[in-house]
């Protein structure tokens, strides 16, 4: 028996789609989803919210030349309803708001098309929206946008995100005092009196869900009576901004769920889009998938998981659907992909071609190396190589694109200097192609992975004061609260001191430069050293110390060669990063490289030191987390190309 029609039903302040598995109900002609019945629950959203509160599209936005991450909250409601697709395999709806000079000032100066698709059989409804800005329009900063949803408290109380990041969680009460106490930002807050004992003592904060976006697959919530799963899926991040690594909310405590396009989280306004006044542009985000699932009585209900993961897979092998109306949204045939192979040439490890294993190949507009993390405006692709360096990039929307790629191991970016042009239906192969890091010459000594994270460096327990029962002997150790206070703690009488050939840097080097708090309730800049020996120094040439910087927070690195007290220091990096990666529980943020000339002259036979300052200090959450650090002798060292890659393999 064949799964019953899609119907819509058009009321006079509701559009309701029905496909016999799931009702969903959407304000008319605002768009906003009102309720979704599913296996006997009548709405599994909250329906002590205002229907504006429930589930919708919302994005923030600022007028031109404003800085920072912050602007008007918009959540966004059409003015105009129509049917684009009804027939009883599918149902394709439109809510719309348009833009004039008469709301200039008021609305964000863009037309905005939230779609929403229900197919028949299927047990979820898709959502995707087009937002275009024209050319004769005034310019913004569009700060986020993404689709939120809140569901009913008093059903879903599980929450997963990975196999290895889902518990039980909090009510929203208990994070209103004086069940909860806030903490250094509202976003954090100590259980200390909730509803559920067991929680007393936790900290709850959303950031520490966050996950990359090439993570960020299927996240979402279980409830246990009856057993039912509600579900993001999202089957593509073509429409996500910042690369791979960017990282972005999930679901946290509400219960609340999202997907999350654009966002200036762990980067700051380095991501968020700024439009001019004269500039066109058009973007399709999604479509994603709204997923319910439900067990039988007396199943495991956290199986649901399992299922949305399967499920997660089903919509993954179908990109780029079929189905959506737009022809702002490509079919298969409208597409092109991309094929090669990355080998890494490092004449100082081995003197053949190296396969780029795991490297992160990206196709974004094209602009100079490393760019793709800082793009937000249109569409990116990106795949992992394998363990040869073979990459495919697949249903590629036409265009012109560079090809960009980072890989695990080796410092710096790559970049193809021709432009890719993409056309519909062709395969491109774009052969071996090389990636020669920055290298002048052998490797003296090193600290860290080159893995654009510092979660290899030693991350202290938590205060047992502020735990997250979650991270207690978890491979996440970092995204527990208030790390930055036990820097002090473990180094009460001075600074770090790393001594290379003896320290550890799982053990000896802090995850992150902070500031150090005083007895007065202010801060103070750290100044970290570096001690080496060198048996013979070449007075005559130039030495390279490579700093790669994992996550800065308006921080700033200054380098001193033996002399900490100079008031000049060889190198400054000026004023660098926004990303609040420390606040945050993240282990990176953006991507910084540093290649800081040493004259020999600086450097003396024997023992050495370099002092790496982080001056800035306002605030408990500035400083740098360090990806990796490598010092390089001259290209006439007697060290060997041999002897380099020794050094690498400890």
């Amino acid at each position: 028996m064949s799964p019953p029609a899609v119907n819509l039903l058009i009321q006079d302040r509701h559009v309701v789609l029905d496909n016999g598995i799931l009702e969903v109900t959407f304000s008319n002609p605002g768009g906003i989803v009102t309720g979704i019945r599913y296996n006997d629950i009548d709405n599994l959203l909250e329906v002590l919210n205002d229907e504006l509160n429930r589930g919708y599209w919302d994005l923030v936005w600022n007028a031109p030349g404003s800085t920072g991450t912050t602007g008007i909250f918009d959540v966004i409601q059409g003015t105009s309803f129509n049917v684009i697709v009804e027939n009883e395999d599918q149902v394709e709806i439109s809510f719309t708001r348009t833009w004039d000079s008469s709301l200039e000032g008021k609305l964000v100066p863009l037309n905005i098309d939230k779609r929403f698709v229900m197919l028949r059989g299927s047990s979820g409804f898709y959502t995707y929206s087009i937002y275009e800005h024209l050319e004769e329009w005034p310019g913004f900063n569009l700060g986020e946008t993404r689709i939120a949803f809140k569901l009913r408290k008093d059903k879903f109380h599980y929450m997963a995100i990975a196999d290895n990041r889902q518990r039980y969680m909090p009510l929203p009460d208990d994070r209103v005092p004086p069940r909860g106490q806030p903490l250094a930002y509202p976003e954090a807050v100590l259980l200390v009196n909730p509803v559920e004992p067991d929680f007393k003592g936790e900290v709850d904060d959303k950031y520490q869900y966050s996950c990359d976006n090439k993570d960020i697959n299927v996240h979402g919530w279980i409830c246990t009576d009856p057993p039912v799963g509600f579900w993001h899926i999202t089957p593509s991040a073509e429409f996500r901004t910042g690369g791979p690594q960017k990282q972005n909310l999930t679901s946290h405590v509400g219960p609340t769920t999202l997907s999350v396009f654009v966002s200036a989280h762990y980067s700051g306004a380095d991501l968020v889009p700024k439009f001019n006044a004269g500039e066109a542009w058009k973007k399709v985000f999604g479509p994603v998938f709204v997923y319910c699932n439900s067990a039988f009585d007396g199943d495991d209900p956290l199986s649901l998981w399992d299922d949305a993961k399967m499920q997660m897979s089903v919509e993954t092998e179908s990109w780029p659907y079929s189905f959506p109306a737009s022809d702002d949204f490509p079919k298969s045939d409208q597409r092109g992909n991309v094929s090669g192979r990355l080998l890494v040439q490092d004449e100082y490890i081995s003197d053949d071609y190296i396969s780029a294993s795991g490297a992160y190949v990206v196709l974004a507009p094209p602009g100079d190396a490393g760019s793709w993390q800082r793009e937000c405006k249109d569409y990116q692709f990106w795949t992992s190589a394998d363990e040869d360096g073979y990459f495919s990039i697949t249903a590629v929307r036409a265009g012109d694109y560079n090809l960009y790629a980072w890989v695990p191991g080796f410092i710096g970016d790559y970049r193809y200097d021709v432009v890719v042009n993409i056309t519909p239906g062709f395969d491109i192969d774009m052969g071996d192609l090389v990636y020669e890091p920055p290298r002048n010459g052998p490797t003296l000594w090193e600290i860290g992975i080159p893995d654009r994270s510092a979660a290899e460096f030693y991350i202290p327990d938590p205060n047992p004061k502020y735990i997250n029962k979650l991270y207690l002997d978890h491979p996440d150790r970092f995204r527990q609260y208030g790390l930055w206070e036990r820097y002090a703690e473990l180094y009460p009488d001075g600074d770090l001191v790393y001594t290379v050939g003896s320290s550890d840097y799982t053990k000896d080097w802090f995850f992150s430069q902070v500031t150090r708090k005083k007895d007065n309730n202010t801060y103070q800049g750290t100044t970290w050293q570096i001690k080496f020996e060198l048996d013979d120094v070449n007075q005559s040439s130039t030495y390279i110390l490579r700093v790669a910087i994992a996550s800065a927070n308006l921080s700033e690195l200054q380098v001193r060669i033996n002399d900490p007290s100079t008031n000049r220091p060889l190198f400054s990096s000026g004023l660098i990063g926004r990303d609040n990666s420390i606040a945050r529980h993240g282990i990176h943020g953006l991507y910084w490289l540093f290649n800081v000339d040493v004259p020999g002259a600086r450097l003396v036979s024997g023992n050495n030191t370099i002092f790496l300052t982080q001056p800035r200090s306002t605030s408990p959450f500035q400083g740098i987390m360090y990806d990796y650090i490598r010092f390089e002798g001259p290209p006439d060292s007697t060290t060997s190309k041999k002897e380099t890659s020794r050094l690498l393999e400890k």
